[in-house]
């Protein structure tokens, strides 16, 4: 039987709780490019739901892509290692 340390317990409670909110990121800036792309393609025009959402406040629009893309980028680097976060 293996005992781990408070610290680490708390160390891997903290990369599940990013794991999975840099996982929700990636899924709602998905389906955003999808609604992009989408309308674009058959409607002609571009529907862009963050900016519908959050259009009053340019910082915060800016914000929300920020976080998605570091969110792609930290997946990109990190899920290889830590993909049985997922299974649990």
């Amino acid at each position: 039987m293996v005992y781990f340390s408070g610290k680490v317990v708390y160390f891997l409670s903290i990369m599940k709780i990013i794991h999975k909110i840099t996982f929700i990121l990636l899924i709602i800036g998905g389906l955003n490019w999808l609604m992009v792309g989408g309308a674009d393609l058959f409607y002609g025009q571009q529907f862009d739901i963050v900016q519908w959402l959050f259009g009053a406040w340019p910082l915060v629009v800016s914000l929300i892509y920020v976080l998605v893309g570091l969110s792609a980028v930290y997946q990109a680097c990190t899920h290889p290692k830590i993909c049985t976060v997922c299974s649990k």
